[in-house]
């Protein structure tokens, strides 16, 4: 078996990779971590529309209730809701299933602490050496069961609303892109509480249309509609509502590394925490604002514990997963569209205005399959190294070439950025012959 969490949780193929034995071994062996701890625990369980939802919560709920633990089913929510209400409830863990930004067979497990974070690097291990060495644990002689009178959809809108210092958004065109996802329910809902003029696309999910031509991975069609109908505003969230990318007036796409410019600078915030893959535009602008700008891995997790180390309020990816610390305690699509729209509304600036404090270098983004098996050896392959470092020692300081494995999928990820896009567009395939002669 092959390492069990990535970067985001545990994830595959429904029902192939994640499978009914292998999701009842992991309701197992949480529920006896968390037995260790105490007796009588509370788990929250949420997920979002995919059709294999089911198969997962009813399966790692039935694992639990054996171990002893009490569950609250929250339904179809977003991930960031399932953070803020394990806290909130005062439960001892949250679960969400989803696979995020991924087609609807996939599916994934995501699990937070009491406090609402990720699960420790130390508990992951833990679960995952429960699992792999198919260590037999005790089940509890007292059984679990499901809790009610909870009221999930309406505690997680009232805190994005108690985020705002406006609570009044009327006055914006609105066109909101929920994906078909776990957002489907709550943007509706949260949008008319704040008086907002809202077109809402893609909030019908069928179970297999999920981040399908729509959401945060596919948003041309969210821009052909900003412009058409002369918005102010697109707003696109992929299937668990962690993340957001924007379209303003013009239709041109705000994406993650714009949106932390854009709070940055209203919130007078002194520190960003991006990533490796973070455009160079936004160091630029930092380098130019005296905004100390700090670079960590790829992946949510990594820029949240860079945030909780330091004390630092604002931190994200390219890809719209944007942490907002004083308000979340992970990525939160639907809070960051609402910070954004209350600047634009307290401002009285569009967007295009807003994201012009930026210049966005010219960045290809290109996939390679591969078999998972394979990433170490590419990413610490000599002969690839050797020459892709001559390219860039060539190129200069105003370019830069990343190339990293996926967290999440079979992929390696090539990235090639800099001054003029006929010099990285050229570039880019150069770089993707020398991996693939190399493998």
């Amino acid at each position: 078996m092959s390492k069990l969490f990535g970067t985001d949780g545990i994830r595959g193929i429904a029902y192939k990779d994640i499978t009914n034995k292998l999701v009842h071994k992991i309701g197992i062996a949480l529920g006896y971590i968390l037995n260790v701890q105490k007796n009588n625990n509370t788990v929250l369980i949420g997920y979002d529309t995919r059709e294999s939802a089911s198969m997962i919560s009813s399966t790692i709920t039935k694992s639990l209730i054996n171990m002893g633990i009490n569950i609250v089913d929250l339904g179809i929510i977003p991930t960031p809701a399932v953070s803020y209400l394990v806290k909130k409830y005062e439960a001892d863990a949250g679960i969400m299933i989803t696979a995020s930004h991924n087609p609807y067979e996939y599916n994934g497990i995501k699990i937070f602490n009491k406090d609402g974070y990720k699960l420790s690097d130390e508990l992951e291990a833990e679960i995952e050496n429960i699992i792999k060495k198919n260590i037999k644990v005790k089940l509890s002689t007292k059984k679990g069961g499901v809790l009610n009178n909870y009221n999930p959809i309406n505690d997680y809108i009232d805190h994005l609303i108690n985020a705002l210092d406006n609570k009044d958004l009327s006055g914006l065109k609105i066109v909101i892109d929920c994906a078909n996802g776990a957002s489907y329910k709550t943007a509706e809902l949260l949008f008319k509480k704040l008086k907002c003029n809202i077109t809402i696309l893609n909030n019908q999910p069928d179970g297999y249309n999920i981040n399908k031509n729509c959401g945060s991975t596919h948003i041309n069609t969210l821009k052909e509609y900003v412009i058409k109908n002369k918005m102010d505003i697109g707003i696109a969230y992929d299937g668990d509502a962690d993340r957001c990318l924007l379209i303003d007036n013009t239709g041109k796409i705000i994406d993650g590394d714009h949106i932390l410019a854009i709070l940055s600078n209203y919130y007078k915030y002194n520190n960003i925490v991006g990533t490796v893959m973070t455009n160079l535009g936004l160091i630029k602008y930092c380098q130019n604002n005296n905004i100390n700008f700090i670079s960590t891995k790829v992946g949510d997790r990594f820029v949240l514990e860079e945030i909780i180390k330091n004390n630092y309020k604002l931190g994200g990816e390219q890809s719209g997963h944007i942490i907002l610390k004083e308000y979340a305690n992970t990525g939160d699509g639907e809070l960051t569209s609402l910070k954004i729209l209350e600047i634009m509304k307290k401002s009285n600036k569009s967007l295009n205005a807003l994201a012009s404090i930026m210049h966005k270098y010219p960045q290809i983004l290109i996939n390679i399959e591969v078999n998972n098996s394979q990433k170490d050896d590419i990413i610490n392959n000599k002969i690839i190294k050797t020459k892709i470092k001559a390219i860039e020692q060539k190129l200069g300081n105003n370019y830069r070439i990343l190339v990293r494995p996926s967290g999440t999928e079979p992929l390696i990820r090539v990235m090639i950025e800099g001054i003029d896009k006929n010099v990285i567009e050229k570039t880019a395939p150069l770089i993707v012959n020398i991996i693939k002669e190399n493998i």
